[in-house]
């Protein structure tokens, strides 16, 4: 397989926060972020992957700003790296500021998809090639969350985790 870039997979959505999508200080639910936030990412993966995919998990979410009433969203997602049948998604969120249209980071979250055949089977994804600094780190980053997670769900021995080691050895 032809490995892929990051920007292969971007998918930019953006949208305006309506009263519905509220909570009682209108600011936008945290679950409709989180339900945005899913649909961006899940494009991602199928761009990378050209397969069906599904959500593993959703390793982190950051709700550092509030997300008013009335403000332009941008949810920004692509892999970060991909393993043998999983991705892991990169996702920022930008809010605009309505008077002079500057971008703000008001979130970001990291999720994990699995590309699966027509029965539901994990299927093999691309490679991933990263081309920017920004792309790179998040690529190096995206191996040593993967090991923490092995290692704290019982599936990959300390020993093993040499990414998370080499953190501690320098």
């Amino acid at each position: 397989m032809r490995p892929k870039t990051p920007s292969e997979s971007r998918t930019i959505m953006t949208d305006l926060v309506l009263p519905s999508e509220t909570n009682p200080l209108n600011n936008l639910f945290g679950g409709e972020l989180l339900a945005r936030m899913d649909r961006a990412a899940s494009i991602s993966a199928r761009r990378h992957s050209r397969r069906i995919t599904v959500t593993a998990s959703v390793n982190h979410v950051a709700f550092n700003h509030a997300v008013p009433l009335g403000s332009v969203v941008t949810v920004e997602a692509a892999v970060s790296r991909a393993f043998k049948t999983s991705m892991e998604i990169f996702i920022d969120v930008w809010i605009e500021d309505r008077f002079t249209g500057d971008r703000t980071k008001a979130n970001e979250a990291i999720y994990t998809f699995v590309a699966v055949d027509d029965t539901g089977k994990p299927t093999e994804v691309p490679p991933l090639a990263p081309e920017t600094d920004l792309e790179k780190e998040r690529y190096a980053a995206a191996l040593r969350r993967k090991q923490l997670s092995l290692v704290l769900a019982g599936k990959l021995p300390p020993s093993e985790a040499t990414e998370l080691k080499a953190l501690f050895l320098d």
